[in-house]
């Protein structure tokens, strides 16, 4: 009885050790990764890093292709409508998540058309000043902007994004009412506020660490409740006083949504490998950007949070739950 028991044990541990068909032969041709923003992009060039790595350890290769338009909503929408066999996968940024919070659908829903394989990378957003101010703290930029109502001006991203939002929980929190400026991309956000055109301004690390460094901007705080290792000398929000004011830009990895488990599960295992290579790693450094990783379920946990927390601060804004506009 015991041996019998102990063989049908060992015959249920060898089948769960099989894979679904669908993933024993996958991939079975190229695999196209879809960012949604230009070339050159934060997140083209962490697609492009991660095919690279990708497509060694899976044996076919992984080509980045560059859908631009309506905050990457045109790329989600093509990856949702495309075959659920994991040839066709999907690059996010956190902004999505807000997209999810909108009652206007873009033709699909962020939270259950796709189904998350990995986070990859992060970096947190800071604050930045027009070193013309004089402003060098937090508390001071506040003080300046209630002495000098409506003549101060926040630049954000387009409405609906993850920085044009976070402007909109610093003007909740500090009680200043400045007013946000959209940009199309913080690119131009950041060179007007170079030029004084524009005040203050949240953007990526990634975005502003070497014009800090080169003095054209001050940073005054790190949107998050800790120093960032790349800038240990810049207080954080909550150190600054305005604990809660936090926003990070990440960038992680998708498939449509129904796409087969195994398939799901071996992409996640590949993702996780690829970014802890050196050079990978590297990369991502250069870029400002630190490491994530995780599972699925870590994915899915990070989206629904994130959604959530958006979604308050439109309910909180005079955005109400109005539409994200390109």
């Amino acid at each position: 009885m015991a041996i019998r028991q102990w063989a049908r044990a060992v015959v249920a541990l060898a089948v769960l050790a099989v894979p679904p068909a669908a993933a024993q032969d996958y991939p079975n041709k190229p695999v196209r990764i879809v960012v949604g923003f230009a070339a050159g992009s934060v997140s083209d060039l962490v697609a492009r890093a991660l095919a690279q790595k990708l497509g060694p350890a899976l044996g076919q290769p992984f080509i980045v292709e560059v859908r631009p338009g309506a905050g990457s909503n045109v790329a989600a929408q093509h990856v949702v409508r495309s075959p659920k066999d994991g040839h066709t996968l999907f690059i996010a940024t956190s902004s999505s998540t807000i997209r999810g919070a909108g009652p206007a659908s873009p033709g699909f829903d962020f939270g259950t058309d796709l189904a998350p394989i990995a986070p990859i990378a992060s970096a947190p957003f800071v604050l930045t000043a027009y070193p013309g101010l004089g402003a060098k703290t937090v508390r001071e930029f506040i003080a300046l902007a209630k002495a000098r109502p409506d003549t101060l001006t926040f630049g954000g991203t387009a409405a609906g994004t993850t920085g044009y939002l976070v402007a909109q929980l610093f003007n909740q929190r500090a009680g200043t009412h400045l007013a946000i400026a959209p940009y199309p991309s913080t690119a131009q956000a950041t060179t007007d506020l170079i030029t004084g055109r524009i005040s203050i301004a949240f953007a990526s690390v990634a975005n502003v660490l070497q014009l800090m460094e080169d003095g054209k901007l001050t940073a005054l705080a790190v949107a998050q409740d800790k120093r960032a290792a790349l800038l240990p000398q810049v207080p954080s929000i909550d150190e600054a006083g305005l604990p809660g004011v936090h926003a990070r830009i990440w960038i992680g990895l998708l498939a449509p949504a129904g796409t087969p488990p195994g398939i799901v599960d071996m992409l996640s295992k590949a993702v996780n490998e690829a970014i802890r290579a050196d050079d990978f790693a590297n990369q991502m450094r250069l870029q400002g950007m630190e490491l994530m990783g995780g599972s699925p379920e870590d994915f899915a946990a990070l989206i629904r949070s994130d959604t959530a927390r958006w979604d308050a601060v439109l309910q909180g804004s005079n955005l109400g739950r109005s539409s994200p506009q390109n």
